[in-house]
């Protein structure tokens, strides 16, 4: 009954053509371009992709699809959903969770080729009272970042719980810098020095030790004083910037497109949108395009963000509303409804680069790319 249950719901589901009206496009080749700038640049430190929170963005599935065939020791996520999400969409490549999850939701999973990190000594003693089958962890120290991680005080009791109990199979140590792009080193150094010891300690325990990875994008440039052979690459992976002290040169991979959905002709003083904010000086052509905040256009870029519309680049005026942003596009020749518009540029020159656009936001540039919803449709280029 089921069944036909599923064969009749199937063939009378209403047969719809639909396009969206914005979509993001991922360029594959520019993800493969900059995994494989690092790989070259710090060999023989191994990269581990970060895919967490949707891939910054950039879609957690597709970007698992790019890279399950590349030479890398593991994908990285934050969460067991993630995890499970790549395994249901057919990625094989072995998943490290780095994020703190519950003993429940890891240890009673059939998810093959996984590993789970351990970020805190509760979490340590609570996985010991109830693991009952050998898994593979990642054990996080603090080494002065004070967010996630066992203190260094805690780390012999830390040896102690896993050396005992033979269900824990240490597969990897792992840290994480609080200040590795910036100018100034020696908070970083610091962090090393204390990684440098703990390492040193854990691999004279665990000989069998597979990985051990002390930094992301930012600390690949001090790879050569950190005793570690992982760096985990987040947000360069999807070239993306987070210093000027970034020797490569990273192509960035997102672009999001969408269309004109209407254009006025309006006389000097007209004021725009929400609040009034924004007040035209002389005759001016304005034009909507069918994206907001909640499409990931970030709302402080009202009256300072910038969308590309036929090479050029014209500024949103007036607040950027929940499903729409206006536009000037008074110096656009021959515009006319439905043409394109490029809201994000992967060109890291164009003012609407993601970089650019958590300059204006006065933001992490990690920030915006995390907000694009995971609805938008992601087409791989």
């Amino acid at each position: 009954m089921n069944i036909l249950r599923k064969i009749t719901n199937t063939l009378t589901k209403p047969r719809v053509r639909y396009e969206p009206l914005i979509t993001v496009k991922i360029y594959r080749d520019n993800i493969l371009h900059n995994l494989h700038a690092y790989q070259e640049r710090y060999e023989p430190v191994q990269f581990a992709p970060v895919l967490k929170s949707n891939a910054y963005g950039h879609g957690l599935v597709e970007i698992g699809k790019i890279l399950d065939g590349e030479n890398i020791p593991f994908l990285m996520v934050d969460s067991f959903y993630e995890a499970l999400t790549l395994r249901q969409h057919g990625i094989t490549k072995q998943i490290l969770i780095l994020g703190y999850n519950t003993a429940e939701q890891t240890l009673d999973n059939n998810l093959k080729n996984i590993s789970i990190g351990i970020v805190s000594f509760d979490q340590l003693q609570d996985f010991e009272s109830k693991i009952r089958s050998p898994h593979k962890i990642h054990l996080k120290i603090d080494t002065g970042m004070h967010r996630q991680g066992i203190l260094p005080e805690q780390v012999n009791d830390a040896i102690h719980i896993i050396q005992t109990n033979k269900n824990f199979i240490l597969e990897g140590l792992a840290t994480h810098f609080a200040d590795s792009d910036s100018e100034d080193e020696s908070y970083t150094n610091e962090q090393i020095k204390t990684w440098n010891k703990a390492a040193e300690i854990f691999k004279k325990e665990f000989p069998g030790i597979a990985y051990f990875h002390a930094g992301a994008s930012a600390g690949a440039v001090h790879s050569q004083k950190i005793d570690a052979n992982v760096c985990r690459l987040g947000i360069s992976l999807y070239g993306i910037r987070t210093s000027n002290q970034e020797p490569l040169p990273l192509k960035p991979a997102l672009e999001m497109q969408t269309v004109i959905s209407g254009i006025k002709k309006v006389p000097a003083e007209s004021k725009v949108g929400y609040g009034i904010t924004y007040e035209t000086e002389q005759p001016t052509i304005l034009a909507t395009i069918p994206v907001g905040y909640n499409e990931g256009l970030d709302r402080r870029l009202s009256n300072q963000g910038y969308v590309i519309v036929k090479g050029i680049p014209c500024p949103t005026v007036g607040r950027v509303s929940m499903n729409i942003t206006t536009i000037d596009v008074t110096w656009v020749p021959g515009l006319k409804l439905n043409d394109a518009v490029t809201v994000i540029s992967n060109n890291p020159g164009d003012p609407n680069s993601l970089e650019n656009i958590a300059r204006l936001c006065a933001t992490a540039v990690h920030e915006p790319p995390v907000h694009i919803p995971g609805h938008l449709k992601r087409i791989i280029m």
